[in-house]
């Protein structure tokens, strides 16, 4: 997995070769770049002035139209009719992906959905490009499913087959944290050993390399690379750990009830999961919540509980919280979570205590995943730490990582373009 899997024919002239898109599809967020004719890095403007997109569709219903990205967000916060879809790269090598879901009064599958999103991404690049662009570089985390090789394997397939599908005919695929250890080595003066630590929305992947840009030209790096590891922890999973600790209890999450036992669990754990959120609203799970009535001693907490199945606000409360986790991170400040729709007077926060109590041990387990990749290097340390990813910029987790390296420099890098412009750099130097 440490090289390109798949090659393009070969070309008879350079100004016969297409230019080779890396796309970086995450599972919060997606990127595209390519590198121009002149070695230039060309980083597309997916949402208008900005690089990154929301992985998200909305398919509203009163227009029966389908909007991608920052739109689908703005339309569902909105309050528009619809049914909105995020994260989908979580159900990469799982049978979900193959699944019927309902939308607009038509049922499609989540790989169909996957296409769409993909065509629309296509789409937007090649209207920056001017041109078709058929050939390029996808990233991968280092695992999409812990400890299950099949399932992993499934995942890259389901993967590539939805990028064909969406009318790319030239495929190959790249570590993301390699890529973003090739955008990071175009700004290096030597040899340089550096551990890339690159914390996406479902995954963290670390990479030891070695880095020197008078060998930021070659194809094969196979020999710079001293180790990868990778663990299925990311930002949806401090997501939900914050949305648990701030918001479920609000809505009866571990309440206990008048014999004393707690509320059912799955209805809470599904509303704080970005994939899941759909699962809670079937009409299954509305029965199963309702049923809920006489575990609660306080009916109030069931009553919002209520309000947000049947008027379908998980994803908007998992959308505030998501954006507190941001605020309090880069302020070291209280963010307040708006909970006045469920009651007037009704809020909820993240401070620093409890950004730190809550992923405390996630956060543990991905410093640990990133020691790990140090050792199986055979180092004791690294020159640099290289900070990638939508979520590298969490507070508690740039501390441990400080505390867990304290000789190496700790660098941060673009959280949301850096993946994809490596996969660029990747991109070009196949057939150099």
């Amino acid at each position: 997995m440490n090289q390109l899997l798949e090659r393009p024919a070969r070309r008879t002239t350079a100004k016969a070769r297409p230019p080779v898109l890396g796309i970086d599809f995450g599972t919060s967020n997606s990127a595209a770049a390519w590198i121009d004719t002149l070695g230039g890095l060309q980083v597309v403007p997916l949402a208008g002035g900005r690089a990154e997109m929301p992985t998200a569709l909305f398919f509203a219903g009163e227009t029966q139209t389908v909007l991608y990205g920052a739109e689908a967000m703005q339309a569902y916060l909105a309050g528009t009719e619809g049914r909105l879809l995020r994260s989908l790269k979580s159900l990469l090598g799982s049978r979900l992906m193959d699944e019927y879901t309902a939308v607009n009064g038509q049922s499609l599958r989540f790989y169909d959905i996957l296409v769409l999103f993909f065509k629309e991404l296509k789409r937007r690049c090649e209207v920056h490009a001017g041109q078709p662009l058929t050939h390029a570089v996808l990233g991968r985390p280092v695992h999409f499913v812990d400890d299950d090789a099949e399932r992993d394997a499934q995942a890259q397939a389901t993967l590539e087959r939805a990028a064909r599908d969406a009318g790319f005919t030239h495929l190959s695929c790249q570590l993301e944290p390699i890529a973003a250890a090739l955008d990071y080595e175009q700004r290096v003066q030597g040899e340089t050993t550096a551990l890339v630590v690159d914390i996406g929305g479902g995954t963290s992947d670390f990479t030891v390399i070695r880095l020197n840009p008078a060998r930021s030209q070659r194809h094969d790096r196979r020999a710079d690379i001293l180790a990868t590891t990778g663990i299925h922890l990311g930002g949806t999973d401090f997501d939900r750990l914050l949305d648990l600790a701030a918001v479920m209890p609000l809505l009866g999450y571990r309440h206990q009830g008048a014999g004393g036992r707690p509320v059912p669990n799955s209805v809470f754990f599904d509303l704080a999961t970005w994939h899941l959120i759909h699962q809670a609203y079937t009409r299954r799970a509305l029965h199963f919540a309702a049923e809920l009535r006489p575990s609660y001693a306080d009916p109030v907490l069931h009553q919002r509980l209520m309000q947000v199945l049947e008027g379908q606000h998980g994803h908007r409360l998992l959308s505030a919280v998501e954006a507190a986790k941001i605020a309090c991170s880069e302020s070291g400040q209280l963010a307040a979570i708006d909970l006045a729709f469920l009651g007037a007077g009704l809020d909820a926060g993240i401070d620093t205590g409890r950004l730190q109590e809550a992923l405390q041990t996630s956060v543990a387990q991905v410093v640990q995943c990133a020691q790990a990749c140090v050792s199986a290097a055979g180092r004791t340390g690294v020159d640099v730490v290289y900070l990638t990813g939508g979520s590298s910029a969490l507070r508690p987790l740039v501390e441990a990582l400080r505390t867990a390296m304290p000789q190496a420099q700790l660098v941060e890098g673009n959280r949301f373009g850096g993946v994809a412009a490596g996969l660029a750099h990747a991109g070009a130097a196949v057939g150099r």
